[in-house]
């Protein structure tokens, strides 16, 4: 990628100054929301390497490290509920007053930089009012494909929130929130879930799933978590690792489904793996954790490794530069010190993995 095309963040001074002024309230949502609905409807490479949508990880902060590393990965937000959305309407895309911008800045909700598209919004919800409310609301930001989540174990999501893996019972339900959703937006959904939960776990539940949810609504696309989710027991953490990875289950779904696109997930950690499991017949491959404590092999290697495109030229150091311009930018810009040096800095901690010296 041309040192030209890459992102390029204002100044901290700059980027104060720019919203001391009569018409910053609309210059402030056209630089830090992508509210144009031509944004979600440009042409992206194919999903090819997507990278995870995680809690406490894939935040503004990550994503805008991600996208100065690579241009084509597809990037998800983390996991917002419906409710959520729906709570926070009075605050979404309004200008926060505060000391240092005379006119404030946009939500921290919804709010994304234009620079991260391809962008995903991955949402999570058990009730279709607040589903269709939260996908309109949703729309004015011009995310470029809306996720919804059928595969997080978190007791947090299954259980207060009765949604997430759970939802893998009740394909009937998510065949309706998919049709919802699709009813209230212009862009793509997709679903993203595990191979079954707890005892339901074999291939012709998961055969049922994807069937019953692909016939009933639109969707066409989903995200295959590789392993079951195990509600009781045993903690989040040992979910991503104690049920056993069923890639049979995915090239089987490739074979039954010929029609629809299913993208890999868990179990690949690096570009030589994501390159094996496409050779072997995957549609894209979804990395996690992997992006995130070493970004710069994985990251770093996605347009000319997964895309063929000529190697950039990007290092780290231009990298570290243009991040801090971002951080400056940020710092504090919510109020209460929110974000912090801590939450902005988070990102780059992994930037320099394995290097000689990179500890902090």
């Amino acid at each position: 990628m041309a040192s030209s095309n890459r992102p390029k963040f204002l100044s901290s001074q700059v980027f104060k100054k720019s919203y001391i002024s009569k018409g910053a309230r609309h210059r402030c949502k056209i630089r830090c929301l992508s509210t144009a609905p031509s944004m979600a409807v440009q042409e992206y490479r194919p999903p090819h390497f997507s990278v995870a949508p995680m809690m406490d990880w894939t935040t503004n902060h990550y994503r805008t490290l991600a996208r100065l590393i690579s241009k084509h990965a597809w990037l998800y937000t983390e996991i917002i509920a419906a409710e959520t959305i729906v709570y926070q309407e009075g605050n979404l895309m309004m200008l926060i007053n505060y000391p240092n911008f005379v006119d404030g800045l946009p939500d921290r909700f919804l709010g994304f930089s234009p620079e991260q598209h391809p962008i995903v919004l991955h949402i999570g919800g058990s009730n279709l009012e607040n589903i269709a409310k939260a996908t309109k609301l949703a729309n004015a930001y011009g995310y470029d494909e809306i996720n919804f989540n059928c595969g997080c174990p978190s007791p947090k999501v299954v259980g207060h929130g009765c949604f997430g893996v759970r939802l893998m019972l009740d394909p009937k339900f998510v065949g309706e929130a998919m049709s919802v959703i699709a009813a209230n937006t212009g862009v793509p959904v997709t679903v993203k879930c595990g191979i079954g939960v707890d005892d339901h776990d074999s291939y012709n539940e998961l055969l049922d799933f994807i069937y019953k949810v692909s016939s009933s609504s639109p969707v066409k696309h989903f995200i295959i978590h590789l392993r079951k989710a195990l509600l009781n027991g045993i903690s989040l953490a040992e979910n991503r690792s104690i049920p056993p990875l069923k890639y049979e289950y995915y090239y089987g779904l490739l074979r039954d489904f010929p029609d629809l696109k299913f993208i890999v997930n868990e179990g690949i950690n690096t570009i030589e793996e994501v390159n094996a499991a496409r050779s072997a017949g995957a549609h894209g491959v979804m990395l996690g954790r992997a992006t995130f404590y070493n970004p710069w092999q994985t990251l770093g290697l996605v347009e000319s490794l997964v895309y063929g495109d000529a190697p950039s030229g990007i290092t780290r150091r231009k990298v570290l530069e243009e991040f801090q311009v971002y951080g400056d930018s940020v710092l504090g810009i919510h109020g209460n010190n929110r974000p912090n040096i801590r939450d902005v800095f988070k990102p780059v901690l992994n930037l320099f993995h394995s290097k000689p010296g990179n500890a902090i």
